[in-house]
């Protein structure tokens, strides 16, 4: 039996109270154990995101420029490779929204208004952000549609020219945002009142992490350590090579044969 042992939960729900509310009652389990077990018992947070609530101006002012700046323009390539990695992962033949998926995205989507239902979505530390200013979250279209989140597959696109086009232009209607923030005190204005006077209204953020918390820094360092210096034989080099696929010595598309 080892004199020491530890444990990692994950408690993932809607609200902060309902997170709050399951953290409070795996503290209150893990302390029962330990007093009917005779032990000693420890917590430490790793890491924390509140849901996320983003700027409905910003939003709107961001799909204004995602329309003036398109969709990529891909070409037959672009649209072989798509289709062949959405055969090879039997990918569904519709998305969430009822669209067809069927090789790359030709066409910019409808601004939607908010959710009033989320099946939830990415743990991530820039919900915190927007409950303390105003922020936005751009998804542009830089992968390849009906492939499975935390797969293989998923990462396919990213060395190849649809990863390129796409995150150029998400690139330019970010810049483009920018700009609009710099030189319209209007829409700067307009970002703020909403903050202020609707989504914090009756919402005020209290962080999960306190001064107390140490920086899990801890997490992953030996295997960093160990895979890092073999990663870096991969790391794309511009002085030599005009694309990371001519460094890789793949011609593209390089189309995936199912088995």
């Amino acid at each position: 039996m080892p004199s020491k042992a530890s444990v990692w939960y994950y408690f993932r729900e809607r609200t902060y109270e309902d997170i709050k509310a399951n953290y409070e009652a795996g503290i209150k389990i893990s302390e029962g154990a330990a007093m009917m077990t005779g032990t000693t018992v420890k917590h430490q947070i790793l890491g924390t995101a509140w849901p996320g609530h983003f700027n409905k101006p910003l939003a709107e002012a961001m799909y204004a420029n995602i329309k003036k700046v398109g969709m990529p323009v891909w070409d037959d390539k672009d649209m072989a490779l798509a289709r062949g990695v959405q055969t090879l992962v039997e990918a569904p033949k519709k998305d969430n929204s009822g669209k067809p998926i069927d090789g790359l995205r030709t066409a910019i989507d409808t601004i939607k208004g908010s959710v009033p239902f989320s099946w939830g979505g990415g743990s991530d530390d820039i919900a915190d952000i927007s409950w303390n200013l105003p922020t936005i979250v751009l998804r542009y279209p830089a992968n390849i549609p009906g492939t499975k989140g935390h797969h293989w597959a998923d990462a396919i696109a990213m060395a190849t020219p649809i990863a390129h086009k796409g995150s150029l232009a998400g690139a330019e209607a970010t810049a483009m945002t920018l700009l609009d923030l710099f030189t319209k005190p209007s829409l700067l204005a307009e970002a703020k009142s909403y903050y202020t006077n609707v989504q914090t209204k009756d919402v005020k953020y209290i962080p999960f992490i306190t001064e107390k918390d140490p920086p899990a820094i801890h997490l992953n360092k030996e295997i960093q350590n160990t895979y890092r210096p073999l990663l870096e034989k991969y790391y794309y080099d511009p002085t030599k090579y005009g694309t990371y696929l001519e460094q890789l010595g793949i011609t593209y598309p390089t189309l995936p044969v199912k088995q």
